[in-house]
């Protein structure tokens, strides 16, 4: 085991899936010499030289389109957005040729690209900077969504990302690249795509999160336990495809349902949760399922406004007494 930060532990899922597999290179804004914009590829330029770490023009549509067309003709680039808000600009190739092409060709070609960055609610940086994409992307078919929520996921999320035959979007969160844990430094640490993990079990009530909300849930239960209370928590890991087995199981026990997300509300991931809960789980509810989101609004710049936009530990803990004790 090695003690690393969240940014070091994607590192170090790059350079050993690079060096295990010579069609692994990464692109983008900044990668090469500057490091990365918050330093995941840092001085890996000087290993891997720079077609490897290949620094891009500021041009989102043309550097993704350039890394479908490489995956389509067998290498795995792994695609860095400097901040995940302006893939936006890219949404034509990561959606039309990145999650689709495998389909339309008939399965003539296969898309194994990673496409990775920082998103999330920051600390101040304005409505442009705080982007979370994952329902602007979670309709499109093909492609898959990760969110890891700690170093050693990260790592491990990172690599199964790398080795996956098709289009991934790999969500890190801005505020948790200086988190630091322990994490195996085996070459063949791999944690698997659409796998959640049960954080803590308990038997009241389940509260699903993921990325940083997991650690606001985390906080909450604290307080929760401490009253008495023995929450579920779950840490949903991949977005897409969904672990709704595990969701489940564990509602056979407690019945209640809380979801957790910085992502907006209306047409948030919450809301496919409880539509996919209701139709696969709905006599395991004892009480209407319930979403804590961010508010509908483009996120202020403002730090005490920014903040009442996004659940923070104590609403988690209101909404969850509600529920249990409805």
């Amino acid at each position: 085991m090695a003690s690393r930060l969240f940014f070091e532990a994607l590192r170090d899922a790059i350079v050993e899936e690079m060096d295990r597999d010579p069609n692994v290179f990464v692109l983008g804004e900044d990668v090469g010499h500057y490091g990365g914009s918050y330093k995941v590829t840092k001085d890996l330029h000087r290993k891997y030289g720079e077609l490897r770490m290949l620094d891009t023009p500021i041009a989102e549509a043309s550097f993704s389109g350039l890394a479908v067309g490489a995956a389509m003709c067998g290498l795995r680039p792994i695609l860095e957005g400097m901040n995940m808000g302006f893939l936006l600009l890219a949404f034509s190739q990561i959606a039309n040729n990145g999650g689709m092409l495998r389909y339309t060709s008939g399965g003539q070609f296969t898309v194994p690209m990673v496409v990775r960055g920082p998103g999330g609610v920051g600390r101040q940086l304005g409505a442009e900077h705080s982007q979370r994409l994952e329902a602007y992307f979670y309709a499109v078919p093909g492609l898959k969504i990760v969110a890891p929520s700690t170093p050693k996921e990260a790592k491990g999320l990172l690599k199964a990302a790398i080795r996956d035959n098709n289009t991934v979007l790999f969500f890190e969160h801005v505020l948790l690249y200086n988190l630091r844990e322990d994490i195996p430094e085996d070459d063949d640490f791999i944690i698997p795509l659409g796998k959640a993990n049960v954080l803590r079990e308990g038997e009241d009530i389940t509260i699903v999160s993921y990325s940083r909300m997991v650690h606001h849930c985390l906080q909450a239960v604290d307080s929760l336990v401490a009253e008495g209370y023995e929450p579920e928590v779950i840490d949903l890991r991949t977005l897409k495809p969904l672990d709704l087995e595990t969701i489940g199981k564990s509602l056979k026990k407690t019945h209640r349902l809380l979801i957790v997300e910085e992502d907006y509300k209306t047409g948030g991931l919450g809301g496919e949760i409880i539509a996919l809960i209701d139709e696969h789980y709905f006599d395991e509810l004892d009480a209407p399922a319930v979403r804590l989101a961010s508010k509908d609004i483009p996120t202020p710049y403002n730090g005490r406004m920014e903040a009442v936009t996004i659940p923070q530990p104590e609403d988690i803990i209101r909404e969850a007494k509600k529920l249990m004790e409805a």
